[in-house]
């Protein structure tokens, strides 16, 4: 292995030591992992399981039921999400090609083969790289890394990526030097927003507590 591989191994072994399994993403079903994934765009977790809470109250939390809800009362539902009419579109919109594509069977996208179903995904109006890959990820299990701002934070503060790295060339770099593995995968990424969260905060990192100090 290059030096690339070798640190990005050793980045997961450490934190992995450190953390122990996160068992991410936090869902009973792929269903709502994929509502979970548009929800959470632009939001904290804690207002997405807000949202996913109420539509579970109400006995809605199903492909059917939201598929054919009118699209305000859906907003109305999910609105500790933020951006609840966007957001309501915007799962109104991937419903809605699940049903015109695959019969209203979201376990024939999720069976497509990676390439297929992502490009799928990215065909919907406000399904971006990152909610198509998390859907891909946790909900399909495919074998694909997520990149989000967590992410991007660590590798570049640790000289890895430049400041202006740009999402497909992140991805890329996970996916050209570790092996495909979903469920590695899953927890590195699980891993990465943890220790985001507890040490390399966006204003006043927590450098010298860091599992990753000093880095190869």
């Amino acid at each position: 292995m290059g030096l690339t591989a070798d640190q990005l191994s050793d980045i997961y072994r450490r934190l992995d030591d450190y953390f122990g399994p996160l068992h991410w993403w936090p869902a009973e079903d792929s269903f709502e992992v994929i509502v979970g994934a548009i929800l959470t765009q632009n939001t904290n977790w804690k207002n997405v399981e807000k949202s996913i809470e109420t539509l579970k109250m109400a006995d809605l939390l199903s492909f059917d039921s939201l598929l054919h809800m009118p699209e305000e009362q859906l907003a109305g539902l999910i609105r500790s999400s933020g951006y609840h009419s966007l957001k309501a579109r915007r799962l109104k919109n991937l419903l809605e090609m699940v049903a015109n594509d695959y019969d209203g069977d979201l376990t024939l996208l999720l069976a497509e083969d990676l390439s297929a179903a992502r490009e799928a995904l990215l065909r919907v109006k406000g399904i971006g790289p990152e909610t198509a890959d998390s859907i891909l990820l946790y909900a399909g299990e495919h074998p694909i890394f997520v990149v989000d701002a967590y992410t991007h934070r660590i590798l570049s503060r640790h000289n890895m990526v430049p400041e202006s790295c740009d999402y497909q060339t992140i991805q890329d770099l996970f996916m050209d030097n570790l092996d495909h593995d979903a469920a590695m995968f899953n927890q590195y990424h699980a891993l990465l927003v943890m220790t985001a969260k507890r040490f390399c905060k966006k204003p006043e990192p927590l450098c010298s507590d860091c599992p990753l100090q000093p880095l190869l």
